[in-house]
């Protein structure tokens, strides 16, 4: 079982958002809940959820490359 600890609770948790987002994009809804979208304002993402999703799209792109270049 992993734990996850610190800063890799925030990055599970935007890549979640980041997902539910994509899902929203083609047409998924969430009920009784804040949309991903709304959630993702609220931290201080700006645009549009396909500006968004880029957003997210191009910090994961540079998570993924630091960690790989650390390895």
């Amino acid at each position: 079982m992993t734990t996850l600890t610190g800063n890799q609770i925030d990055m599970a948790r935007l890549l979640t958002l980041r997902a539910m987002l994509k899902l929203e994009l083609k047409g998924m809804t969430r009920s009784r809940t804040p949309s991903a979208y709304a959630m993702l304002k609220k931290l201080g993402y700006k645009g549009t959820r396909e500006d968004i999703l880029a957003q997210l799209d191009a910090a994961r792109e540079d998570i993924l490359s630091m960690h790989i270049n650390a390895d």
